[in-house]
């Protein structure tokens, strides 16, 4: 089966439904870096960069002619707010014109089946009004939709994680997507993840590229996933910040914060700084949330922050999906990604629904 991601940034929930045994046929998001990576990554299919209104429905027909199966993606929902709870038709608000798009793309290709993933709080938004809009649009689209809350680190993301995900089987089908049939996998830690890169510190901290020669040997079912056979690892360039900072992080443990840096090391004094702020990570558990370049956390053993590639680990990433674009770019683009392995739990299910259905 066959799909198309909306809004596909690099492409995490692409990885993860590749993983599942599904043939990524095209990736649509107007981020240039992004879809660059995307392409590298899932080359053949069409890959486009664009405002995804400008993509027709006569172009949607010709360049997906054999059909879609499963359509994915993250569109905007920020229009789905208390301010639309009286309005009697949301498509009205320009802030949900990306996400009548995704529905554009769904009555346009009618496909067995649709994933939308969102930040959790789009499911108890407004008592609800968010997640019930969602609802009736797509069944009005003509599916059966389910959703839930989904914890990235029940399904073997190194990483504290929580994202909401709606799933849509077309009615015709008469099949029921069901989450509480997604398969668990055991805690991955911090140190299982990126433990093994710890021996380049040297050789990366003096090198000029973001490349190396490197042959690990897996030790745990995480690595056995993510380690390349390539022999070489990539976007793994490690940056050390000012004297002044890896001072500070001298005296922040694993698991503490900037409430562990003396006071008098402080340009200013405060006393309301975010519980993130120089956070360390803990090796023996989970990363907090990947964010997209603020990089407020820092590596666990190393007084830096974590390089493009750590911080895919730390998504679930594998080691030969290559990220393209300068340093902020991919930072961006990593901490946008929906965690390939949750997304591959997400895959193996629906694609259990909807085995031995013909087209």
């Amino acid at each position: 089966m066959n799909v198309l991601d909306l809004f596909c940034g690099a492409g995490g929930l692409s990885c993860g439904f590749k993983m599942a045994g599904f043939e990524i046929v095209g990736g649509i998001d107007f981020e240039p870096s992004a879809i660059k990576t995307h392409e590298k990554n899932f080359p053949g299919g069409v890959n486009w960069c664009g405002d995804i209104r400008d993509f027709s429905n006569e172009r949607i027909k010709s360049d997906f002619p054999d059909g879609v199966d499963v359509i994915i993606g993250g569109p905007p929902c920020q229009g789905f707010s208390s301010a639309n709870m009286q309005q009697k038709d949301v498509s009205d608000d320009p802030r949900n014109r990306l996400f009548m798009e995704f529905i554009r793309f769904v009555e346009q290709l009618k496909p067995k089946a649709f994933m939308i993933e969102n930040v959790r709080g789009i499911l108890t938004k407004d008592g609800g009004f968010a997640k019930r809009k969602i609802y009736s649009l797509m069944e009005n689209a003509g599916y059966v939709v389910t959703s839930a809350m989904v914890s990235a680190s029940d399904y073997g993301v190194p990483q504290k994680r929580k994202r909401a995900v709606f799933v849509g089987i077309r009615k015709d089908l008469e099949r029921e997507f069901d989450f509480d049939r997604l398969e668990k996998l055991a805690p991955v830690t911090v140190r299982e993840a990126i433990g093994d890169l710890y021996g380049l510190e040297e050789e990366a901290k003096n090198a000029g590229t973001d490349c190396f020669a490197y042959h690990p040997e897996p030790s745990t079912p995480f690595q056995n996933m993510i380690f390349s056979t390539s022999g070489k690892i990539w976007n793994h360039k490690v940056r050390y910040p000012c004297e002044k900072v890896m001072h500070r992080m001298t005296f922040v443990p694993q698991g503490g914060n900037w409430r562990n840096v003396p006071p008098e090391l402080w340009d200013t004094q405060r006393d309301n700084r975010h519980s993130s702020v120089y956070r360390r990570l803990e090796e023996d558990g989970r990363s907090v949330t990947i964010d997209t370049g603020h990089m407020n956390y820092f590596h666990p053993v190393f007084n830096r922050v974590p390089t493009v590639r750590e911080s895919a680990r730390l998504q679930s990433f594998p080691d030969d999906f290559l990220f393209e674009g300068k340093s902020g770019a991919q930072f961006k683009q990593v901490g946008n990604a929906v965690p390939p392995l949750l997304a591959y739990a997400v895959a193996k299910e629906i694609k259990r629904t909807l085995e031995g259905i013909e087209k």
